[in-house]
């Protein structure tokens, strides 16, 4: 049977609104904390222990806020990428995991498209807009459905 790879991702904010950016010190572009689901291991748990791996934090992570269907590329073959609320960090100090992440950067999403995946960038619109409206939504490759 086919099988789809998953990754969970939490869209973390500070007081301003800006979004918690990690840099990969894998691939050249910004990401939001979070990676791929293991075997027998749910979006949502996947999302919790990465932000735990990547930036040290045992966060409670929040609601479902995107669900966004990513074609094949490169050697990865299509996937479901689930965004959820990472909530709002005060002052608190990250631990980042040296093999993931090299640095870590509060941005407005405006400030972070340039380093972004044209992907990225409209999913995590996608996921602002689900924080206000207080709807999920589901997507193909950052287009809403």
């Amino acid at each position: 049977m086919p099988r789809k790879t998953a990754a969970g991702g939490a869209l973390i904010r500070d007081h301003a609104g800006r979004i918690l950016f990690l840099e990969p010190t894998y691939k050249p572009t910004l990401d939001i904390p979070g990676g791929i689901v293991e075997f027998d291991e749910s979006p949502y748990e996947a999302c919790c222990r990465e932000v735990k791996e990547e930036i040290g934090l045992d966060l409670e992570i929040g609601r479902l806020l995107v669900v966004d269907w990513v074609p094949a590329h490169g050697p990865w073959s299509d996937s479901l990428a689930f965004v959820f609320d990472g909530g709002v960090l005060d002052d608190i100090p990250l631990t980042l995991d040296p093999t993931e992440a090299q640095a870590h950067h509060y941005l407005t999403l405006t400030e972070a498209t340039p380093r972004l995946r044209p992907s990225m960038t409209r999913r995590l619109t996608l996921a602002q807009q689900s924080l206000t409206t207080g709807a999920p939504v589901y997507a193909d490759f950052g287009h809403p459905i």
